[in-house]
């Protein structure tokens, strides 16, 4: 890939490297000031959060890898490229978060049958305080990242990070409650209600993670554009058999072009190549492949399993 196409990827995999290394450091930041505050505390509540910052701060790490494994360009055994390491790496991301969902629901509802009193509760509020500004701070910037790059696995971390920040407000509101409203079974109770929101989220991330990893077909207003786009070129009839998936950075499309079938194949060629051309402008990191029909000519060719529009014969 050369021109416009290159740099976007090479921008792209820049953007998400440094991403990742924020990423990776603000869950470690967060993992150690949340231990410290529940070893103080014993608010489940902060446990739950903690056990939050640390699957992050895994989550984290993994994403950190994906994407510089996702970034490397097709090979000889990876024709397609490694953009599908990104969607490994989400849903790994996303078992792990049910499976904090599963611990600390456990915690609370250990609670919830014995409550035992906070300690030190003004720290563990300062701390979480502390932990919504910096999750906040790293959100932003993941959101523009995102922006730039399209990247899944940056998408999973940031899902991550904006639970963090509905929990964390709900952890602060459990431990004034319980601290200094008397009533003991809030921090429990709100450590149960996020534990489902931890499963909630690691649905989400595992979905998008599955998508991909089952060559889920881009949405209809993308595949629309990329009609429309065609439509516009001269000489383009029609379009047909249009197939696409997405894959970490990379955009996958194919589709049949209708063609004047008395035009030489160097005119054809043309017309495909000027195709190509403005569909890069909207996906920089397409791989596109165009086949030529002569219209009104052309037989019924490839396996009939996979010919047609949305899966139809």
């Amino acid at each position: 890939m050369q021109g416009p196409g290159r740099a976007h990827l090479e921008e792209a995999s820049k953007i998400t490297r440094s991403i990742t290394w924020v990423s990776v450091f603000v869950a470690f930041v967060l993992t150690l000031v949340k231990l410290i505050a529940y070893i103080l505390s014993g608010s489940v509540s902060v446990l739950a959060s903690f056990a939050d910052s640390a699957l992050d701060f895994v989550a984290s790490i993994t994403a950190f890898i994906a994407v510089r494994y996702a970034s490397e360009p097709a090979d000889k055994e990876h024709r397609f490229g490694h953009g599908k390491a990104e969607s490994f790496a989400s849903l790994f991301q996303a078992l792990l978060v049910a499976v904090t969902a599963a611990l600390v629901a456990r915690e609370a509802v250990a609670r919830l049958i014995a409550p035992t009193p906070l300690q030190h509760s003004a720290i563990a509020i300062a701390v979480i305080a502390f932990s919504i500004i910096l999750t906040l701070v790293l959100v932003w910037l993941q959101t523009r990242a995102l922006a730039r790059s399209g990247s899944i696995a940056v998408a999973g971390d940031r899902a991550h990070y904006q639970a963090d920040l509905v929990a964390n407000v709900s952890v602060i509101i459990g431990l004034v409650m319980t601290a200094y409203g008397g009533l003991g079974f809030v921090d429990a109770l709100i450590g149960l209600v996020l534990a489902f929101w931890l499963v909630r989220t690691a649905w989400i991330v595992a979905k998008g993670a599955l998508d991909q990893m089952m060559d889920r077909e881009l949405p209809e207003t993308e595949r629309q554009l990329i009609r429309e786009i065609a439509l516009s070129v001269d000489g383009v009839y029609s379009i047909h058999e249009l197939r696409t998936r997405a894959s970490g950075l990379y955009v996958h499309m194919q589709f049949h072009l209708d063609l004047d079938p008395d035009m030489p194949l160097f005119e054809a060629h043309k017309i495909v190549v000027e195709v190509e051309r403005k569909l890069l402008l909207t996906w920089p990191a397409a791989d596109i492949l165009v086949h030529p029909d002569p219209k009104g000519k052309a037989e019924p060719h490839g396996l009939g399993h996979f010919r047609g529009e949305a899966g139809t014969p």
